[in-house]
């Protein structure tokens, strides 16, 4: 039996919808649905290479390789990229409820498509979250490397005596004195901060939060913004 065709069915193609979803802010719908795609996929792929065992080899392989492909892709990303001042300005999400939430709320990237996608909202999403844990890394780090704590406290107690002595003696009378005290006083905090590796301390946390930040943003799924809201 053949069927007529209809002039009221609408057929939308994957990217068409793929794309109005995004310019919709359905974002966690999309989400959903690159991931069912790509779970759909491989199951044909496995029920048809299923007959031998060389076949089967080779599709862990290509699955594997895919996987570590979309792990180096989520260092090539800048998670900044959409990031804004009022980003920073909201309230902070429920650590518990909203930004680790349970084991359910993590899935492995189907590609570099999702992983940019989850990467670019989730730091939108939870961009206190992460300044907190940097401030958290950072905190250790200096816990870690007492020469480094002293140097930065040294550094800060610099400025303060140049502010002090600043307005005690009035250098603002004299801008081209200020000017010299200002850059001598630039010149020994750099020694202070090279010489007791406050650079390093600094990197490391900077390192560290930066590869926590976009791993958990990568696995971390999109929610609705409603359910975000509800769970802080």
């Amino acid at each position: 039996m053949v069927f007529s065709s209809n002039p009221l069915s609408l057929s939308v193609p994957d990217t068409t919808f793929d794309a109005w979803l995004r310019d919709s802010g359905y974002l966690e719908i999309l989400d959903q649905h690159s991931s069912s795609s790509a779970t759909a996929a491989p199951a044909t792929t496995s029920t048809i290479t299923s007959t031998t065992t060389t076949a089967t080899a080779t599709g862990l392989f290509i699955s594997f390789f895919s996987h570590i492909l979309t792990l180096l892709s989520l260092f090539t990303l800048n998670p900044f990229s959409k990031l804004t001042t009022d980003d920073f300005s909201g309230q902070t999400p429920s650590w518990t409820g909203s930004f680790f939430a349970d084991c359910g709320s993590y899935s492995f990237p189907s590609g570099p498509e999702q992983a940019r996608l989850r990467v670019n909202e989730n730091v939108k999403r939870y961009a206190r979250n992460y300044a907190s844990l940097f401030i958290l890394f950072f905190a250790c780090t200096l816990y870690q490397m007492p020469l480094a704590l002293i140097g930065l406290i040294s550094s800060l107690a610099l400025w303060d005596v140049f502010k002090f002595c600043s307005d005690r003696w009035g250098w603002d009378r004299y801008p081209v004195l200020r000017q010299v005290m200002v850059r001598t006083a630039q010149c020994v905090t750099a020694v202070v901060l090279i010489c007791l590796n406050v650079q390093m301390a600094f990197f490391c946390a900077v390192g560290i939060s930066y590869t926590v930040m976009v791993l958990h943003a990568a696995f971390r799924k999109l929610t609705p913004a409603k359910q975000s809201a509800r769970s802080r």
